[in-house]
């Protein structure tokens, strides 16, 4: 039912302003026949010839004089146009009253006075711009909902390219692991091709699509970082922790990895025994809070990149989540610190 509205809204909007003009006309021609006897056909029919002249006024105006307005831009053409049928109608439909009414025998003044001309022509011309107003707004809203409809497009369209850009860095990052790992020919080479095999599934697959699980986001971090610890031969302590209730909450797919990926990128090495990363996602209510916390190398290159993974996820932010997050960075002497607050629908 709802659908049948929502597809139809503009007829039934029509309809029902008719339907409120007929009973206008009704109660005034009823009025004026006061005290001398209700003749209810008579009153129909009077009613019918108005509301079909303006009709036909108002409906020439919106299906083929303003239509044409709006391509030529000429207003006297449009006023020509106009003004020609117009008084014809107007004219039809005075004498036709006239007759119905008394024919012509100018028993009732009323409908021979300038005051009635002046009358339907104030009143046709306001139906006509109203229901013009209509035309005007239909349009509006059609063409406002075609320019969300494209903006829309060309912000997914944004969308899939950033994240298509997100795969093949973290394939470069991944392949850079797993060629050290072959390269000092280390047992766990096997195992760190078949958590490479499970996130790239998931990649392909689950972040398609516009939100995931954050169960299914959380355990792809945590293979992750299962691979960053064989890499790092578990050197470096590394914790993670979830608090609160995951199940059921839904979160854009691959927000969280670029945090975690430079926390091992820029803050961690396995000949620094010092090197130490915390992660931790903790669910509020609606909230979401990651944060990431790693260790500083005492040296660092001032002239090293960030790369795009973070510019790239702050745009994904700006899409995905306007005015639903906060994104904190901070660096310290010796700590990097990253908390990211997203509000979760």
């Amino acid at each position: 039912m709802q659908s049948f509205f929502n597809r139809n809204r503009v007829t039934l909007l029509h309809i029902s302003f008719w339907f409120v003009y007929l009973s206008f006309n009704l109660y005034q021609i009823s009025a004026f026949q006061r005290g001398r006897g209700y003749d209810w056909e008579r009153m129909i029919t009077s009613a019918s010839v108005q509301l079909v002249f303006t009709m036909l006024i108002a409906y020439l105006n919106y299906f083929i004089t303003w239509p044409r307005f709006v391509k030529s831009k000429s207003i006297l053409r449009y006023l020509l146009e106009f003004s020609v049928p117009f008084a014809a109608l107007l004219t039809a439909r005075v004498y036709l009253q006239r007759y119905l009414v008394d024919g012509y025998t100018h028993k009732v003044e009323y409908f021979y006075s300038s005051f009635f001309i002046v009358q339907i022509v104030a009143v046709t011309l306001f139906i006509v711009i109203f229901v013009g107003m209509l035309r005007f707004a239909v349009d509006w809203f059609e063409l406002e909902a075609k320019r969300k409809e494209v903006e829309n497009e060309k912000l997914i369209a944004e969308l899939n390219f950033l994240k298509a850009q997100i795969n093949p860095h973290f394939l470069f990052n991944t392949l850079n692991n797993l060629y050290y790992l072959a390269y000092t020919k280390s047992d766990n080479t096997t195992e760190v091709i078949a958590k490479l095999s499970q996130m790239m599934r998931y990649m392909i697959y689950d972040s398609n699509h516009p939100k995931v699980l954050l169960s299914k986001e959380i355990e792809y971090m945590q293979n992750y970082i299962s691979l960053e610890r064989l890499r790092l031969n578990n050197q470096i302590p590394i914790k993670f922790d979830v608090k609160g209730n995951v199940e059921n909450r839904w979160i854009a797919p691959l927000i969280f990895i670029t945090f975690l990926e430079n926390a091992f990128k820029h803050g961690v090495s396995n000949n620094n025994p010092k090197a130490w990363v915390n992660v931790t996602i903790e669910l509020k209510e609606n909230e979401c809070i990651y944060t990431v916390e790693n260790s500083k190398p005492e040296k660092t290159d001032v002239n090293e990149k960030s790369g795009i993974g973070l510019q790239n996820v702050k745009r994904r932010l700006e899409l995905s989540y306007p005015g639903q997050y906060k994104l904190t960075t901070e660096e310290k002497k010796d700590v990097y610190f990253v908390q990211l607050i997203l509000t979760l629908s």
